[in-house]
């Protein structure tokens, strides 16, 4: 008797074939690729583009201007104010022999003015500023730079914040129904009916603007939309099987919901992730943009399209700010995509032809179209 030995692949887990999924779809894993090497590099914008070196060696001691502000005096000046390293009097004591600086990339900071610009602000792209200045004389580089990390950490902030409501607010409308569900709904419709915008103009007048405030005020309104998607989810997930055994065994309401429901509902909002994130980055563009978002000074890409707007001669402030803005969506955006398909479990990947899969399917298929045998019984008399 001859033993027919399995040569499939072992089972994989429901996220490990998720993950296959998603990496099949190259222009989604490439953009997941690309906008984590952007983030990255935003967090280090400090090290990128910097008014300040590094290190600094001078007389024989070393200094870490990015740790500790250092007086003019200590490079020899004569005030003691804090060292303006692209002043040409410091940059001349640096270049003395035996002493030298590292110096950033880009060697201006998000506040840094360049006094010392050839052309009156803004000026267009030099070798000094890559990409120029703008209106107030900083350097539209580092404007992007940290503009970029401004946005992209109030966005993964506001997403955080509005997932965790919409899925609490999602899963209690969800899960319990009747009397509950149709409260919650009404207060919900009443609540999202709010004109979010006069809301944002009152509260501006009144207190003071900040990116705290800002992610308040945003928060109260974000979970709305995801929490339809959760309660949509529970209400369909909670008449199956799988919950009326574990009520049958007992199990309490809340460790029905977070540990059996939860976890096969977390489709559509793993799914709303990329969409929610562009959507909060173009709130906080559209708000800057209209003088309503982060506080005076704080680098924005809504406060340079603003002023692009303000200054059309300039035409890269407006072009670098649009052409950042539009990466970044459309990274977002193709990632989306791509963890939509990936969570759908009727994608499925296709297993790469080899001679061997082919040989298998040719001798399946013709096993399957000839006509079944009449079985032959041997009857042996004793």
């Amino acid at each position: 008797m001859t033993e027919r030995v399995s040569t499939a692949a072992p089972g994989r887990s429901p996220a490990a074939r998720a993950w296959r999924r998603f990496k099949s779809n190259k222009l989604g894993f490439y953009s997941l690729v690309a906008f984590v090497v952007l983030v990255v590099v935003s967090l280090f914008a400090e090290v990128i583009s910097n008014d300040k070196p590094l290190i600094v060696r001078y007389e024989g001691h070393t200094y870490f201007p990015l740790a500790k502000d250092y007086p003019e005096t200590t490079f020899g000046g004569d005030f003691h104010t804090t060292t303006d390293f692209l002043d040409p009097f410091i940059q001349q004591q640096l270049a003395k022999d035996g002493n030298w600086a590292i110096f950033p990339i880009n060697r201006y900071g998000k506040s840094t003015i360049n006094y010392f610009a050839k052309a009156p602000n803004p000026s267009p792209p030099s070798r000094d500023n890559w990409l120029g200045t703008d209106d107030r004389g900083r350097d539209l580089l580092a404007q992007l730079l940290y503009g970029f990390r401004v946005s992209v950490l109030f966005g993964l902030a506001l997403m955080a914040i509005g997932v965790v409501l919409g899925v609490v607010a999602g899963a209690i409308q969800g899960f319990f129904g009747g009397k509950t569900d149709l409260l919650l709904q009404r207060l919900s419709e009443i609540w999202g009916s709010m004109p979010e915008l006069y809301l944002l103009i009152i509260f501006s007048a009144v207190f003071a603007p900040s990116v705290a405030l800002l992610l308040i005020l945003l928060s109260l309104f974000g979970w709305l939309g995801l929490a339809d998607y959760v309660r949509a989810e529970f209400l369909r997930n909670r008449q199956l099987d799988y919950v009326k055994s574990a009520r049958a065994l007992g199990v309490p309401n809340w460790q029905i919901m977070w540990r059996h429901i939860l976890p096969n509902s977390l489709t559509p909002v793993v799914t709303f992730l990329p969409f929610r994130m562009s959507a909060a980055i173009l709130m906080l563009t559209s708000l800057d943009f209209l003088g309503l978002g982060v506080p005076p000074g704080t680098p924005s890409l809504g406060e340079l399209l603003s002023q692009g707007k303000n200054n059309i001669d300039a035409w890269w402030i407006s072009l670098a700010t649009f052409a950042v803005l539009v990466i970044t969506l459309l990274l977002l955006t193709f990632m989306g995509d791509a963890l939509r398909d990936a969570l759908d479990p009727r994608k499925q990947l296709n297993t790469p032809a080899t001679p061997s899969n082919k040989a298998q399917t040719a001798t399946q298929t013709v096993a399957t179209a000839l006509p079944a045998q009449p079985a032959h019984v041997e009857v042996r008399h004793g």
